[in-house]
């Protein structure tokens, strides 16, 4: 096999294995990786779903099953210790952090009188809300398992008329099947994914192997009344014209809110937009049995007239059943950030594979180098008084015989077992290395031995960059799930959300390594001190570093309420009884009115007795 055989793609860190990768024939094996081979599988997605089993076995302990399917029942005796789980594990803990905020910039700053402020504030509250009662760390937790873990993972959002509000589900990448263009660049949302798995046999309900397939596809508005599809049977953009039975100019079949232009083509104006949009998602949800599907077909050319439609809860059958939003609800979440032109991501397990593979090799040394020094081997010279089997088996207070000159030696492997202790202890420090864990992250660390917090810091390092790409690569995601939600919620017309503008969105993940919490307060309040910065930068800089403060807007409105000395400075600069109250969150009080001053009459001059009498009352004058 020469150099122009070789593949290097997405998954070629996996060709080391031979069952991945055959030597003959450069596909993962057939007996082993069956799904990847299904009849509908695109050839394009077989190396995709094959590395997503081979590591999930990683992940499970089943590696060693997989490896039987090739290298016989011998190497179902290798011993798997679980150390991609706890990998998988401390990754999923820092990529998520101990908490997750969604935060609505602009909202921080209150909204007294400030109309841009309220809005944010009020769809900050209605996105917690909403994640509350969704379970959204939940959902985040398991997509992140996936997506460390597997190298990709998948969202879907859907609006949920029974339960009135948006719906938040996870798959499993090896259901996502999207149609990307060959001159496309892979990072662009496509136009057209499936979610497609197979269901097994039924024999009690009476039920074959079905495939089923859901498909959300953005096209152009079509028409209610029939199918688009002109005389060549290629779908159309201008509305089917019908005649009324009164002779009257024919009329266009379309949609409540629908527009059409001069040209024919149809628009609609969706809340979430400034201008009308052309185009809609369309859901279809369809069923075959395998044994139908039968020719050069693939995920994406199904023969629809061998399927079965689902139906909504409204009775409403999902062949292209219009959604009316503009955007495909599918969120693909990578694990790292995917190669210019490439769609997929990486597991983090991909380049220490090897280091496992070697890790499992040494625990099954090791293994049996434990029964033979638990158990040693004795040899016995020399010609012994008994000779039964019960007197030549080892155990506690056994007593051999031996005639003269003979001997018993022992087969001591305690020195081999030690060995292959500490080198289980390196290649444990180079799955580590290579997959940019430091010690001190898996909890192997003994903190006594850390020589100076700097020294801890600068150990974290190789750490940082790790969760920094992670971050990276799903910060859009993060910001598009929201966006999305909002989206859905308008679509919905929920009460809560009437008149609500959506605003960009951020879900802000928490500190993932340990932090000195009282140090960061020191900082915080010589910085806010001295005016350098703001209460609310303040009380962000105390939440991330993990101080327990639920809701960064409540603390800030229960700070300012006892805040009276800067109150009273405030009444000074202003002057202004209301701006103060507003400030500490109270009612100013009602002010009496000032009582006016009544002076004494002032005594004329042609009355001298009123004139001696005021100048006794004050004092009694000089003259």
């Amino acid at each position: 096999m020469g150099l122009k055989s070789m593949v290097i793609d997405a998954w070629s860190w996996l060709n080391y294995k031979p069952i991945y990768s055959d030597p003959t024939l450069g596909m993962p094996n057939r007996r082993a990786f069956p799904q990847a081979h299904a009849s509908w599988v695109p050839a394009t997605d077989e190396r995709r779903l094959a590395a997503y089993k081979l590591l999930a076995a990683y992940d499970n302990n089943q590696a060693a099953e997989l490896a039987a399917v090739r290298d016989g029942d011998s190497a179902r005796e290798r011993r798997e210790f679980g150390d991609p789980s706890m990998f998988v594990d401390t990754l999923v803990s820092h990529v998520l952090g101990r908490e997750q905020h969604i935060t609505v910039p602009g909202a921080e700053q209150g909204s007294d009188g400030d109309s841009t402020a309220a809005a944010a504030e009020r769809v900050q509250e209605l996105l917690r809300e909403w994640a509350e009662e969704e379970l959204l760390p939940m959902r985040m937790l398991q997509c992140e398992r996936k997506a460390v873990g597997l190298g990709d993972g998948v969202y879907l959002v859907y609006w949920d008329q029974g339960k009135n509000r948006v719906r938040m589900k996870t798959y499993d990448p090896g259901f996502y099947f999207p149609v990307l263009p060959e001159d496309g660049d892979g990072a662009d949302f496509p136009d057209r994914i499936h979610i497609a798995w197979e269901l097994p046999e039924d024999v009690k309900r009476g039920l074959k192997p079905r495939l089923r397939r859901i498909t959300y596809e953005l096209d152009w508005i079509r028409p209610l009344s029939a199918s688009g599809l002109d005389q060549g049977g290629r779908p159309v953009r201008a509305p089917v014209m019908t005649v009324p039975d009164d002779g009257e100019q024919p009329v266009p079949v379309i949609g409540a809110g629908d527009q059409v232009d001069d040209t024919g083509a149809i628009s609609r104006q969706y809340p979430w937009n400034e201008e009308p949009s052309f185009r809609t998602c369309y859901l279809t949800d369809a069923t075959w049995e395998l044994g139908d599907i039968k020719g050069p077909v693939d995920v994406d050319t199904l023969p629809l007239d061998a399927a079965t439609f689902a139906t909504s809860s409204d009775g409403e059958v999902l062949d292209r059943l219009d959604l009316y939003i503009d955007f495909i609800p599918v969120i693909h979440v990578p694990n790292t950030v995917p190669p210019a032109e490439e769609h997929w991501g990486q597991s983090s397990l991909a380049k220490a594979l090897q280091v496992f593979d070697e890790l499992q090799g040494t625990d099954t040394d090791s293994s049996r180098a434990s029964a033979t020094t638990g158990s040693p081997l004795i040899a016995l010279s020399g010609k012994a008084v008994g000779q039964s089997k019960r007197e030549r088996a080892v155990g506690p207070g056994l007593i051999f015989e031996i005639g003269e000159g003979g001997r018993m030696d022992t087969l001591n492997t305690a020195p081999q077992l030690a060995e292959l202790r500490n080198h289980r202890a390196d290649l444990a420090d180079q799955a580590a290395n290579v997959v940019r864990l430091p010690a001190v992250s898996l909890g192997t660390m003994d903190p006594s031995k850390v020589p100076s917090g700097y020294a801890l810091e600068l150990s974290l390092g190789p750490l940082d960059s790790l969760i920094s790409g992670m971050r990276l690569a799903r910060a859009h995601k993060d910001r598009l799930l929201l966006r999305f939600v909002q989206r859905l919620f308008l679509a919905g017309q929920h009460p809560d959300w009437a008149g609500v503008t959506p605003l960009p969105a951020q879900l802000v993940r928490g500190p993932y390594t340990p932090t000195d919490k009282a140090a960061v307060l020191e900082q915080v309040a010589t910085a806010y001190k001295a005016g350098l910065v703001s209460l609310e930068t303040g009380v962000r800089c105390l939440t991330e570093a993990g101080w327990p403060i639920e809701d960064a807007d409540k603390e800030i409105e229960q700070i300012q309420s006892r805040a009276f000395e800067q109150a009273r400075f405030l009444a000074d600069a202003l002057g202004n009884v209301d701006e103060v109250a507003a400030f500490l969150g109270r009612e100013a009080p009602d002010e009496e009115p000032v009582p006016v001053v009544q002076l004494p009459p002032v005594p004329g001059d042609d009355d001298p007795e009123a004139l001696a009498q005021a100048g006794r009352q004050g004092g009694g004058g000089n003259s």
